[in-house]
């Protein structure tokens, strides 16, 4: 009985930290979303990464993003774990808009991740390579 009433309390810790995760980081989402709405976010401090067009990617890919102002800007492919396989950029680019280009045949069939991150953002997409 003991026992049991042990594993019980610790699932309810477990469930009361989870929720109270969940809890903070929804509040920080809607607090941002308020900053966005009211202005107070400078949207041109960010760059935008658009995604691939196709769903399954071969060959020779095509990377595109903008950016409002100058930005450092480290280009990268992740593997499924989020491991960094490559580093394609990692330099200073001009306010407009880039492209980095990436052989993809280097890579063995499956999921990927490309990841654009500069001083002030992270940002990446899934990818589906099948050379």
């Amino acid at each position: 009985m003991i026992l049991y009433t042990f594993f019980t309390m610790e699932k309810a810790v477990i469930f009361m930290l989870v929720s109270i995760t969940i809890i903070i980081a929804v509040l920080a989402y809607r607090k941002l979303l308020s900053n966005v709405r009211k202005g107070e976010m400078n949207l041109e401090k960010f760059c935008v990464l658009y995604s691939l067009e196709k769903n399954q990617q071969t060959g020779e890919l095509e990377f595109y993003f903008t950016n409002e102002e100058p930005k450092h800007v480290t280009f990268e492919i992740l593997s499924e774990k989020n491991e960094v396989i490559e580093t394609l950029t990692d330099k200073e680019y001009k306010a407009g808009g880039h492209i980095v280009r990436y052989d993809s045949t280097r890579l063995k069939n499956g999921v990927y991740f490309y990841q654009l991150r500069t001083d002030n953002q992270k940002t990446a997409k899934k990818m589906l390579v099948e050379n």
